[in-house]
């Protein structure tokens, strides 16, 4: 399997210590490292998810202005939720900053980085194994819940995505925080393809919404 080109997680690295913190760059080499784990425990490119495990959080500590003047001149969507908190914006610009700074040009790599906070309804298995790294890398605590979404990850990617959602809700829940309806979006669709996934097949097979 092809290794993510050395000299360019160099120049990323180099970049990444003159933007953010380094108990960021910690985090983000704890994300590189559990996305290969992932990528490798369900057979896919593990080169692919070094590099967007490394560019995650490229603009994680961009100011608000400058995140949603990025995000509005590429065009993306904003929400009002996106709105109240630019922060949330990060992953989709840090994607564009992939793009525009290290001239990253795979579209899986590019989604991957756009998709890992809210996720995406329909991500790509590679989309998928980068949000679960982030969310539940080791940094994150030791607690019986974060365990066992680590444990569910290594088994069945379509279920570790609604549970780590069900499990980030609860915590905006419980702060009474704003959720992302993307966020519920790709909840709700990780959930219903697990759950076709698991029918029998006689039920499985039926058009959506008859049963």
């Amino acid at each position: 399997m092809a290794e993510f080109d050395q000299l360019q997680r160099q120049q990323v690295l180099d970049w990444l210590h003159q933007q953010v913190p380094l108990s960021r760059v910690a985090h983000i080499l704890r994300v590189e490292q559990l996305a290969i784990a992932l990528a490798r425990q369900h057979s896919l490119n593990a080169a692919q998810a070094a590099q967007a495990g490394l560019m995650h959080d490229l603009a994680k500590y961009f100011k608000p202005k400058i995140l949603v003047e990025m995000a509005t001149a590429a065009g993306l969507p904003i929400d009002p939720v996106d709105q109240s908190n630019p922060h949330l914006l990060h992953a989709s610009v840090s994607a564009l900053v992939a793009q525009q700074e290290f001239q990253v040009d795979d579209p899986a790599v590019l989604a991957a980085i756009a998709d890992h906070t809210l996720g995406r309804a329909g991500m790509t298995p590679l989309s998928c194994v980068v949000f679960l790294a982030d969310s539940l890398e080791p940094g994150r605590g030791d607690t019986a819940a974060l365990n066992h979404l680590r444990q569910i990850s290594q088994q069945n990617l379509m279920k570790a995505v609604w549970m780590t959602c069900d499990y980030t809700f609860r915590y905006l829940l419980d702060a009474h925080q704003l959720i992302h309806p993307t966020a519920l979006q790709t909840r709700n669709w990780f959930l219903q393809a697990d759950t076709r996934q698991n029918l029998p097949l006689s039920q499985s097979s039926l058009p959506a919404g008859s049963l």
